[in-house]
């Protein structure tokens, strides 16, 4: 006869059967297990109250140590997903936690359509809507593919095992002050390092109190354009020029003047004949976004001339002034202004990582306070941890030789590009030589269309993206961006080849 003990023994099921584990991800054995296990819960594999094997059994089928399996466990009963008996064993959660905290959904019969107002908006907001979004160069082609993204680094060349050792060095000294906040201007240490760097590499005339750190330049172009307009003020931008500078000046209420731009850069007499009363002026002097043209001496005094006149302000967008190949650097637009009318802003994304969503705004001594105050209402600090690794990256000598190995291998890049666009593109594609930057144009013959260029090229596995789409007015010349410095060297003629058939 059964005993009544023996009658209500659960049966143990092994999950092991259902758990791969691959050491060659590089994902810790933990991680794996915790996720397998969840996935397994969730997808109705192991079902509510089965009890799961023991920690011990687990560990020896799956070749782990034991005490993998019980963190495993023991995260998964922190979230809900086991529960445990004493002297019974660890079974699967009767309800999972997202059914617990799920809101509930009032049933709607198949077929109803929706009836949603259309949304009301601020005049602000719809023009900010209005703006045509500009779709991720090489959207559709699978990640694998690099060819020819523009404004993506060299992520193969990326000192990962150093920024790895920086990392665990940074959390194991100093893992308290990096869950504390710091103040809204920036981790100190990072804003000395920045201030120190862009003095000696670019010319800069600032104290490390007057550098932000920002999420990028796309946070530092809206602080300034926030603080520094009223609604319908005028702003001056390049045309063609940075097409994310738009949607920043345009949530700030300002009318956009697109000011023409040439072999010596921004057009300043255009602009003082287009709106002389703009209240604002957003460059790239160094290295123009997208034509790569540097703003000659003559037009850089009579910018700093009109904003000195005019009680002006000037944003210049330093994005990747030290990627200059060719020459000395060029010093920054705002070494030269004696009255203190620029604002400097540059980014780690286009030398580091953009992941890294890192940058600087050097902002003059005057408007500190009020950007300080901007910055509490706005997100208040960038993450810590990633400005600590910066701070060190950069202090210890790191950056700066990151950047002189990015220069020889930009190049070099570059030049396999024209290499293979002579050979490949002639006819299609008219490719010159750039003495800076991580893009070069190429300009279509009269009468193409950039779109379907642009088009054939993504069906092609090629990412590219059209200059009308940097433009305010349609004007000029139509062309593609080819960004090279994502690409290895071995790969670029192949590229190119795919390139060359689909244009053809």
């Amino acid at each position: 006869m059964t005993s009544k003990r023996t009658r209500r023994k659960r049966p143990v099921v092994m999950a092991a059967p259902t758990l791969v584990l691959d050491a060659s991800t590089g994902a810790p054995l933990q991680a794996q297990v915790v996720e397998a296990l969840r996935s397994a819960i969730l997808a109705g594999r192991l079902a509510p109250g089965t009890r799961l094997a023991s920690t011990r059994a687990l560990a020896e089928q799956l070749d782990v140590s034991r005490n993998t399996v019980l963190n495993a466990y023991a995260r998964l009963l922190s979230e809900g997903y086991l529960v445990g008996q004493t002297g019974s064993g660890t079974y699967v959660a009767r309800e999972p936690p997202e059914r617990l905290t799920a809101a509930r959904r009032a049933p709607v019969r198949e077929r109803e359509p929706a009836r949603v107002a259309p949304p009301v908006l601020s005049r602000r907001g719809a023009a900010l809507a209005a703006v045509p979004a500009l779709p991720a160069p090489g959207h559709g082609i699978p990640p694998g593919r690099m060819a020819f993204r523009v404004g993506l680094p060299a992520l193969d060349a990326f000192p990962s095992e150093l920024w790895g050792r920086l990392l665990h060095a940074r959390w194991r000294r100093s893992w308290r002050d990096m869950m504390s906040p710091v103040p809204v201007e920036g981790y100190p240490p990072l804003r000395r390092a920045v201030a120190d760097y862009l003095a000696t590499a670019r010319g800069v005339r600032c104290v490390p109190e007057q550098v932000f750190i920002v999420n990028g330049t796309q946070q530092a172009l809206s602080l300034a354009a926030q603080m520094l307009l009223d609604p319908g003020d005028a702003a001056w931008v390049e045309d063609p020029g940075y097409f994310l500078a738009r949607g920043a000046l345009t949530a700030a209420g300002a009318t956009l003047v697109g000011v023409p731009v040439d072999d010596e850069g921004l057009d300043v007499e255009a602009g003082l004949r287009l709106r002389p009363d703009a209240k604002l002026a957003v460059v790239t002097p160094s290295h123009q976004l997208p034509l790569g043209v540097a703003m000659s001496e003559r037009r850089k005094q009579a910018l700093l001339a009109w904003a000195a006149r005019s009680k002006a302000w000037i944003v210049e967008d330093d994005y990747d002034s030290e990627l200059r190949y060719v020459g000395r650097p060029l010093p920054s637009l705002q070494g030269f202004a004696a009255d203190a009318r620029v604002l400097h802003t540059g980014t780690f994304s286009k030398v580091v990582s953009p992941a890294l969503r890192l940058g600087y705004l050097v902002v003059p001594e005057p408007l500190v306070d009020a950007f300080r105050s901007a910055r509490n209402f706005a997100d208040r600090y960038s993450p810590v941890l990633e400005q600590a690794v910066l701070a060190d990256f950069i202090s210890q000598g790191h950056f700066s030789r990151h950047v002189r190995r990015m220069r020889v291998l930009y190049a070099a890049r570059q030049e396999a590009l024209l290499d293979a666009g002579r050979r490949e593109l002639r006819g299609l594609l008219d490719l010159a030589p750039l003495p800076a930057g991580m893009h070069l144009i190429g300009w279509l013959p009269e009468g193409r269309d950039e779109h379907a260029a642009t088009a054939r090229a993504t069906d092609a596995g090629v990412a590219v993206i059209p200059l009308s789409s940097s433009r305010l007015e349609r004007r000029g010349r139509g062309g593609l961006m080819l960004g090279y410095a994502c690409v290895p060297e071995e790969e670029i003629a192949e590229a190119v080849t795919r390139l060359a058939r689909a244009l053809g």
